[in-house]
């Protein structure tokens, strides 16, 4: 049996929780037992202390690891969620948006992990806005960030789905900026150590068989079958609501077409974690991504 351990529970997850809504474990003949994580660090504590086999997470938590400690074996092996699932939703349309909109604005970015606003970040720089020019509240929750949109007490919000739906279905919010249009940024894939992908292969080998199940199953199927399918995952997230939020993912090309992560992407990440000091300097993608099985699913599905 494989032990994996979730990240923190969201709908942008969807493919890691389908595949064991649609028996992909059981498909590919490989046991895994789900694990509550009590928080992203923690996760990753245990994973290096080896109390859990696999946990999914971001690549940021991998070269941070690297960064730390650099004879680390911590590893990315199956890529997942290949775009930034974030949205910064405004309380007035703004369809022709630009990052420099933000100045001048009350504004709250994500506070319960640090990925979003380091991309974010980065893409204000890039577009010529200084980012600790912006009246950023950075520390409430999002589901107290999206309160505060609707009641006027912000400009603008940065959150990831539901949230994001339900400001658009309820008409307190519009769509100003989805950051998966950005192009490839490593987002989420599985974790482990060097010394488990050799000594359960055959295992991980059939887990990254079953994720691409998995993501070709979500890339095919609407989101009113993927809502009913993962609905025990989510039960407090009404149908109309889940399957809106997955079909916008799926239209923006979230998730990836295939279990192998992109350098391209990787790239992306590290340099908005370089750009945010979040990192010192660029990490080698061979350092943190072992594609060997995510290619050879690949090829021989």
């Amino acid at each position: 049996m494989i032990v994996l351990s979730e990240n923190f529970r969201a709908l942008f997850y969807a493919p890691f929780y389908a595949a064991h809504a649609i028996g992909a474990y059981e498909a590919e003949k490989v046991e895994v037992s789900l694990r509550d994580s009590p928080d992203p660090a923690r996760t990753a504590a245990d994973l290096r202390a080896g109390r859990i086999d696999v946990m999914w997470g971001g690549p940021l938590r991998v070269l941070l690891t690297h960064a730390a400690e650099p004879a680390s074996d911590i590893v990315c092996f199956c890529d997942v969620v290949a775009r930034d699932p974030f949205f910064v939703i405004g309380r007035e349309p703004k369809p022709d948006f630009v990052p420099a909109d933000l100045l001048g604005l009350r504004f709250a970015s994500v506070s319960e992990v640090p990925t979003p606003w380091l991309c974010l970040q980065d893409d204000l720089r890039r577009a010529g806005v200084d980012p600790a020019a912006l009246n950023r509240t950075h520390g409430p929750s999002m589901a107290d960030n999206a309160a505060a949109l609707r009641d006027g007490r912000l400009d603008a919000v940065q959150v990831f789905q539901p949230y994001a739906e339900e400001l658009l279905a309820s008409g307190a919010g519009h769509l100003w900026n989805a950051a998966a249009t950005r192009g490839l940024t490593a987002y989420t894939t599985l974790v482990t150590r060097r010394s488990v992908l050799v000594s359960r292969r055959d295992d991980l080998s059939a887990m990254v068989r079953a994720m691409y199940r998995s993501l070709r199953w979500i890339r095919a199927t609407p989101g009113a079958e993927v809502a009913r399918a993962l609905a025990s995952f989510f039960p407090a997230v009404p149908g109309e609501i889940f399957a809106a939020a997955i079909d916008r993912y799926r239209a923006l090309e979230l998730y990836g077409p295939d279990p192998i992560t992109r350098q391209e992407g990787f790239d992306r990440l590290a340099a908005a974690m370089i750009s945010g000091g979040a990192l010192a300097g660029p990490i080698p993608f061979e350092v943190c991504v072992d594609n060997g099985l995510a290619e050879e699913a690949a090829r021989t599905m």
